[in-house]
């Protein structure tokens, strides 16, 4: 008999599920924003001594369309009694011709970034979804869209704050009317204004003068004294550094994201005990199969063939041939990565940010060149996403794009090494008995010594060598 309630009372919590969602799909959608959706579920089941427990579950979506309203709403959108229930908050608020733009969400992780600037003016006309504004973050740019059109009427914010999810920024007049009233004002206010404050002003100066004749008429007292100052401060200036002048120093803050690299940095320099080694690689064979092939290959792939490819293409040979190169310490354990993500270092204007490849294990030469190139273009405009550069087992560097001939990296946390690449400068090496010039390139691979050992760092830096400087080797695998 019992059993029999139970089936029935949970019979009707699917039904009452079921009805959710068929009057979410039938609600008429009038004017409409993005928002947050939280459903909350209560489930009955049964605990000690045959009782019943009602255990609740909430559930969030982000991004939904929603009734855009002025506040909170509890909508109840089932039948009485039913454990189903919505609430709905807008990223605008709607208070009838004017809308509120405010910061969206920008991520798991971030709480809170830096307003950079504004991309339009109050007046502007504005689109749906036009970026009005930019929030700078730890880890990327992200822009504050419109959530409706109209005419930008004014920002609630300035630049240099910092705004959390939520927060809004800016007001938007959906028919213009609020902003060109707003607008006007203030043109016209500074026409009349300018008449009232000459007179403050003389005002101002007129009780200021006395004070000012007073210490005109001091300063004569004290000349003889400020004549027997020279000699006395002739002597410091003999042994004291002379520093250059404020006026040709500028102080500027630091970007949020050049705060976060330098923390970052710091953080790995005393997390781990890194040791770097080096090797040398001869690039003949890879640059004359780039030469060989490069116009068949960008006919085919649409995209051309370039060094990068054939070094992450090693680096997954070389984690392969050594598991503990790509593993990670995590506080008394070893965490053996079953999955190759190949972070690429990408210098920036605002900063260095770090893209990852994706399961590079899986990936051909052509697929990699494509993924580096949409990767490094979109972290130079500043469109990468926080989701595109989160992860990551192990890093390649690229400093002889910038000419650099050899340096020591440092590790990317939380991994456990980094692969240092830099530029290719013709040497002459022994061939065969015989000098030649060769295009040689220094690699560097800075390791956790704490986890890796010098043999297998080694090791694995001698496979990099050995598959660049024959990439047959990956058809054969040997």
């Amino acid at each position: 008999m019992m059993w029999g309630t139970i089936r029935r009372r949970l019979a009707s919590r699917d039904s009452s599920k079921t009805f959710l969602w068929q009057q979410l799909q039938s609600k008429p959608a009038r004017d409409t924003s993005r928002g947050y959706i939280t459903i909350v579920i209560e489930k009955p089941f049964l605990g000690r001594d045959s009782k019943i427990v009602r255990k609740v579950i909430q559930q969030h979506y982000l991004g939904c369309q929603v009734s855009s309203r002025s506040a909170r709403d509890t909508i109840s959108l089932l039948q009485t009694n039913s454990p189903f229930h919505l609430w709905s908050r807008s990223f605008s608020s709607d208070n009838g011709d004017l809308v509120e733009a405010v910061v969206p969400f920008m991520g798991e992780s971030i709480t809170d970034g830096t307003l950079a600037k504004f991309l339009k003016q109050p007046g502007d006309r504005v689109e749906v979804d036009e970026p009005i504004a930019q929030v700078e973050t730890d880890k990327v740019t992200i822009d504050v869209a419109s959530p409706e059109a109209g005419v930008l009427q004014k920002f609630v914010a300035k630049e240099g704050d910092t705004v959390e999810p939520g927060v809004k920024i800016a007001v938007i007049s959906k028919s213009g009317e609020g902003a060109t009233s707003h607008v006007a004002p203030s043109e016209k206010t500074p026409s009349k204004a300018p008449s009232e404050p000459p007179k403050a002003e003389k005002e101002v100066t007129v009780e200021k003068q006395p004070p000012q004749v007073k210490e005109e008429t001091s300063l004569p007292k004290e000349k003889p004294k400020a004549f027997s100052a020279p000699p006395p401060s002739s002597k410091p200036s003999a042994s004291e550094p002379q520093l250059p002048p404020k006026d040709r120093e500028r102080r500027v803050p630091m970007t949020r994201l050049r705060k976060r690299v330098a923390t970052r940095l710091k953080d790995s320099q005393n997390t781990f005990a890194m040791l770097t080694t080096f090797n040398e690689v001869d690039m003949t064979n890879l640059m004359k199969l780039r030469s060989d092939y490069k116009d068949a290959f960008v006919e085919k792939h649409g995209v051309k063939l370039g060094l990068m490819s054939g070094f992450v293409k090693a680096a997954v040979s070389g984690l392969q041939n050594q598991p503990i190169i790509n593993a990670v310490i995590d506080g008394d354990d070893i965490i053996y990565r079953d999955y190759i993500d190949i972070s690429i270092a990408v210098g920036t204007p605002k900063g260095l940010v770090v893209p990852v490849i994706r399961n590079a294990d899986k990936m051909n030469f052509a697929e990699i060149e494509k993924e580096i190139n949409t990767l490094a273009k979109k972290a130079n405009d500043g469109s990468i996403s926080i989701d595109e550069m989160a992860g990551g087992s192990f890093t390649i560097s690229n400093g002889g794009v910038y000419g650099s001939l050899i340096s020591t990296p440092i590790i990317n946390p939380p991994q456990s090494a980094i692969l240092g690449m830099h530029s290719i400068v013709n040497r002459p090496m022994v061939v065969g008995g015989q000098v030649v010039p060769r295009p040689m390139m220094y690699t560097a691979l800075t390791y956790d010594h704490r986890l890796i050992d010098g043999r297998e760092a080694v090791f694995f830096l001698r496979r990099i060598k050995d598959v660049v400087e024959d990439p047959r080797r990956l058809l054969l695998d040997i």
